[in-house]
């Protein structure tokens, strides 16, 4: 490893650390929440302008994605998006693998976890199988599990933690289910997203997020309702209110990434990135 390396190594474990959820609260006067962007919001863009729009709109980190800005076999392209967070001062806070735990991709981590380094990201973003909960049997979910475990190994080996997509179809389809793998897998540095579940009153959300919030890395930040039909983020302003209380209220520094943004414009970015930034300060 070069002198070069190993600064870089320790500055994300030191930026890990200070924004790691179950890490120090945040100290007076510092923020809570800080608001992001996944860059799949807007998979058309590439990564310059996205930085750029993202940082224009008051944004401070940013989610890139395995699927067109990062992918995990092209190291040009990797280095293309640190350049570009770099370049506008955007942090990049994870890297949003597809890596689901199957079995044909059980020996295809190490290349995303290297892809994460070259990156910059202190956090992948990996996903917790391809069947629901109550659709997996025992056999397959401890499979899972065992597989998550070594990726969470390999994930430490560089210097990164875990988050689990919390998300319909995966392990992760429930709050009962997601910190039943969590357990099972039993990594110091393994920790979930989260979303609000598709159609779940605000009231089902924000319990569900309760009884999670202390195993939370970051949020996934959109407005969808009925279904999934895309709504700007201030019609569903009540519900990320009660997010953002219960995670200010807990005091660690997180993540809140827009995703999902209506038409997928990048012009309504100022405006849900507004809304996000005074709904996450209690404003």
């Amino acid at each position: 490893m070069t002198g070069r390396e190993s600064h870089g190594r320790e500055e994300r474990g030191s930026r890990a650390a200070a924004s790691a959820p179950g890490g120090p609260p945040a100290g007076p006067g510092q923020p809570v929440i800080r608001p992001g962007l996944c860059s799949v919001t807007f998979r058309r863009l590439p990564a310059a302008e996205l930085a750029r729009r993202a940082v224009d709109a008051g944004l401070e980190a940013v989610e890139w994605g395995a699927d067109v800005h990062a992918p995990p076999g092209d190291p040009d392209t990797v280095r293309a998006a640190r350049e570009a967070s770099d370049r506008y001062g955007l942090t990049c806070c994870s890297y949003g693998s597809y890596f689901r735990a199957t079995p044909d991709e059980a020996a295809a981590f190490p290349a995303i976890a290297r892809a994460a380094v070259l990156l910059g990201a202190p956090r992948v973003r990996v996903w917790a199988g391809g069947v629901g909960s109550r659709a997996a049997a025992p056999r397959e979910r401890s499979a899972t599990a065992a597989r998550l475990r070594e990726a969470a190994r390999t994930a430490a080996d560089h210097g990164l933690e875990l988050a689990l997509e919390f998300h319909s179809k995966t392990l992760t389809d429930t709050v009962e289910s997601t910190v039943r793998l969590l357990d099972e897998v039993g990594a110091d540095n393994l920790r979930t997203y989260w979303q609000p579940p598709q159609d779940a009153p605000d009231e089902d959300a924000l319990a569900g997020l309760s009884a999670l919030v202390d195993r939370i890395s970051a949020v996934h930040v959109f407005s969808w309702w009925p279904g999934n039909h895309r709504l700007p983020l201030a019609d569903r302003e009540d519900l990320w209110a009660g997010v953002f209380g219960l995670l200010n209220e807990r005091g660690v520094p997180l993540e809140a990434l827009l995703e999902f943004v209506p038409d997928d414009d990048p012009a309504v970015l100022p405006r849900e990135a507004d809304t996000l930034r005074r709904v996450a300060a209690h404003r």
